[in-house]
């Protein structure tokens, strides 16, 4: 089935080069979200990914923040498969206005098989399974893009969809990504920021946060394909947590940013680090807004 996509613009052009990644746009209370959002839309920044990998209503979150924004698209980092059936996804779709259908970036992912269980299996045709279904279902390629690190996926978000949305990667993933993909398709990575300018507490504030995926061995599988050692992997090092995140003054972020449009990504999307992942629910505003007059 042709998946060609169906908007003259690109879905870079839409995203744009600067974003904000937050799981607290989700799991924030909801009129403080909705403020929030408002507020990085104004801002500037050209798109607000949020997580959607533990299920739940994600459409639903998705359409929370269209309402609180005019310009920005508001993009999913990602609608977890074995989660979500296609047709409720084709049945979202069809309800937004075309207004809204303008400003959706669907990511999608096939999350990990310690968190799946028994049900995990062949990722790459489960995942190309799920977009014959969402190709049935109206949701055109170019609204769609993949949580892709490895080269059988990469090769998938290329032909199935807008591109990649890659999440802990390094701007070396990023350079080897873009070769794969092509020079059009959209490759957007995620990138956690650290304003914190000691390197032992930004390393540390780091290395809090990467627990919750040090399990997860797409992730690790990618580090080691990007040339990290056991040693690196298993007690995350600083050459390992210095090539993930950018920490440091504003200088230095806005370097770590441009290593990553360097590298070929046309579309970088910011999240705030200040620990462990998912314990302060607090939106971070002020650091949003510190980033945004460094980067916009």
């Amino acid at each position: 089935m042709s998946t060609q996509a169906s908007s003259a613009s690109k879905p870079a052009d839409r995203l744009g080069r600067i974003g904000i990644w937050s799981g607290e746009l989700r799991f924030g209370e909801a009129s403080q979200r909705a403020e929030a959002a408002a507020e990085l839309d104004e801002l500037g920044y050209g798109a607000i990914w949020f997580p959607g990998g533990v299920g739940g209503d994600v459409y639903g979150d998705v359409n929370a923040l269209l309402a609180a924004t005019r310009r920005a698209t508001v993009a999913t980092g990602i609608v977890n498969i074995w989660r979500h059936e296609p047709a409720e996804g084709g049945a979202w779709w069809r309800a937004l206005s075309a207004e809204h259908k303008a400003r959706v970036m669907l990511g999608l992912g096939i999350s990990h098989a310690p968190i799946i269980g028994a049900d995990y299996s062949r990722p790459v045709a489960t995942m190309a399974a799920y977009l014959d279904k969402l190709d049935a279902e109206g949701i055109p390629a170019d609204r769609r893009c993949l949580a892709a690190l490895g080269p059988k996926m990469l090769d998938l978000s290329r032909d199935r969809t807008a591109g990649s949305h890659p999440y802990l990667s390094t701007p070396d993933h990023t350079a080897k990504a873009r070769e794969r993909l092509g020079p059009d398709a959209l490759l957007a990575p995620e990138l956690g920021v650290i304003l914190e300018t000691d390197a032992a507490k930004a390393r540390e504030t780091a290395r809090q946060a990467l627990q919750l995926y040090m399990g997860l061995p797409n992730y690790v599988n990618n580090w080691r394909r990007s040339g990290f050692s056991e040693e690196d992997v298993t007690q995350p090092s600083d050459r390992l947590i210095d090539a993930l995140f950018g920490w440091g003054d504003l200088s230095k972020i806005a370097a770590k940013v441009k290593d990553h449009l360097d590298a070929g990504a046309n579309h970088v999307c910011l999240q705030v680090i200040r620990g462990a992942i998912r314990t302060d629910p607090s939106l971070p505003r002020e650091a949003w807004r510190t980033l945004a007059g460094a980067l916009l």
